[in-house]
């Protein structure tokens, strides 16, 4: 019975085969009829043509099975003649077996509409699987699934190139294969701790991890993971996204700020070179003229102790002056690391200050300083914060230039959050309001000879901070530039 079998399975036939395998089969049913005859005699019975009609049925569906059903009932009626009308048992059977026909032509219908709704249920599904075989082939992203095990059912062309493996290699392999240890062995205890709690790590969640290739080396990659559930079992999709080239071109940009940021420092004291030279002159002036007048002092005949004591002391004292600004000069332009670390916010701002008022007190410039001690710590990189507080003064006092007051301010107070604001104020003529929405993009600037580029890096540096910087009007006159830093409490250093 296999022919049946495939004969039932052959919906891609044409329709003329269907009719050529009933013709054949009512052919052979009339000929096994015939050659009973002598054994039945005038008896029709149609029963023998009954397999014609399911041949025509599977074969066709319900053209083919009533033609089978006609024609047989055609071929008996021709056979027994007379005897067929003659015989109300042969009648009834004829009846019987025409309905028996309809109802075979039916049920063949409904086979072979069903055969071909399966069929083009396999062709659609063969597309679609091409599909996405062709989308995840071209896709830049790696994609993995594995089973409720941990087991990898498919390993996209991507994935190959990622990892190193083929997919023949790793389908059938457990996923812990991709991972440097010690995530390797904390696999399988993962996904039964999730199975239990139902605890998130990843799942639906996505975050940077680790792989590892075939060769064991190691590389970033984002991973976002997704659940699903066919026919009861459970499968995750992984995709994974190799951040090495995207990491290292943040290294790089991180580096060309870092870069800039000094470079910035070493124009900001370019521009101060005069009031430097002045500031340090001052210092080593009053140390030759002490050294001068000791010297003098020790020619006498009976040199006086005590002016010669009190003059080197004070030799003593320009010397450590003029060192404390070399000091700052050399803090300020050393190039390094981005170093945060816990800072005493007052003692930042007052040295920032000492260098940024070098040549402004002979310009007439007052400085204040109104700082809230409560708010004495900050977490930041104390070289880059002087170089904001720094660019923020100089530009104040270059503003105040042809202003009758010459007042600046800094000061602290508490900020929203866990974050404190440092504030510089000026007295100067204010800043057009056209221009304050451009003020921290670069190259944009308000001085004849400058750059443009010191508020720009100024806020970047406090962004990295997590902070944010901004100018406003002075209710005095003016401009008020503040920044915001994160603060520490002193119960965080306690804990």
């Amino acid at each position: 019975m296999q022919w049946l079998s495939r004969l039932a399975q052959n919906d891609r036939a044409p329709v003329w085969q269907g009719y050529a395998w009933a013709a054949a089969a009512v052919a052979l049913c009339i000929l096994a009829y015939i050659a009973a005859l002598p054994v039945i005699g005038a008896r029709t019975l149609f029963v023998v043509l009954l397999p014609a009609a399911v041949v025509g049925g599977l074969a066709g569906g319900f053209g083919p099975a009533m033609m089978a059903t006609l024609a047989g009932l055609a071929a008996v009626g021709a056979l027994n003649g007379a005897a067929l009308v003659a015989d109300r048992a042969n009648l009834l059977e004829a009846a019987l077996f025409l309905f028996a026909g309809l109802g075979i032509a039916a049920a063949g219908h409904f086979h072979q509409k069903r055969a071909e709704d399966g069929a083009r249920a396999v062709v659609h599904l063969a597309e679609s699987e091409a599909r996405l075989r062709s989308i995840l082939e071209t896709v830049p992203d790696a994609m993995i699934v594995i089973d409720e095990r941990g087991i990898m059912r498919s390993f996209s062309v991507a994935a190959e190139r990622l990892f190193g493996w083929t997919a023949s290699e790793a389908v059938g392999r457990n996923v812990s294969i991709l991972m440097p240890s010690p995530y390797r062995e904390q696999h399988d205890a993962y996904l039964e701790r999730y199975y239990q709690t139902g605890e998130r790590r990843i799942i639906g969640i996505g975050r940077v991890v680790v792989g590892e290739r075939k060769d064991g080396s190691t590389f970033p990659m984002e991973l976002a993971v997704g659940e699903m559930e066919t026919m009861g079992h459970r499968f995750f999709t992984g995709f994974v996204r190799d951040l090495t080239e995207r990491q290292t071109a943040e290294r790089r940009v991180q580096d060309l700020q870092s870069e800039l940021v000094h470079v910035s420092r070493l124009t900001a004291l370019g521009e101060m070179a005069s009031a430097l030279a002045h500031e340090l002159n001052q210092p080593l002036s009053a140390i030759a003229n002490y050294m001068k007048g000791s010297e003098r002092l020790l020619e006498a005949p009976e040199p006086d102790r005590a002016k010669i004591k009190g003059a080197l002391s004070n030799a003593a004292e320009q010397a450590l002056r003029a060192g404390q600004i070399i000091r700052r000069l050399r803090d300020f332009v050393a190039k390094g690391e981005a170093d945060r670390r816990i800072e005493n916010l007052p003692q930042l701002l007052e040295e920032a200050g000492a260098l940024a008022m070098i040549g402004a007190k002979e310009r007439g410039v007052r400085l204040r300083f109104n700082l809230d001690h409560k708010l004495d710590l900050v977490l930041a990189d104390k070289v880059q914060v002087q170089q904001v507080v720094l660019n923020l003064m100089r530009n104040a006092i270059d503003a105040m230039e042809d202003a009758p007051r010459r007042e600046l301010v800094v000061s602290t107070a508490p900020a929203e959050g866990d974050m404190v604001e440092v504030a510089v104020a000026d007295t100067g003529p204010g800043i057009d309001p056209g221009m304050a929405q451009q003020l921290f993009q670069p190259f944009v600037t308000t001085k004849a000879h400058g750059m443009g580029v010191g508020l720009s890096i100024s806020r970047t540096i406090v962004e990295a901070h997590g902070g944010r910087i901004w100018a406003e009007p002075n209710e005095g006159g003016g401009t008020v530039f503040r920044f915001t830093l994160r603060a520490v409490r002193r119960e965080e250093l306690d804990g």
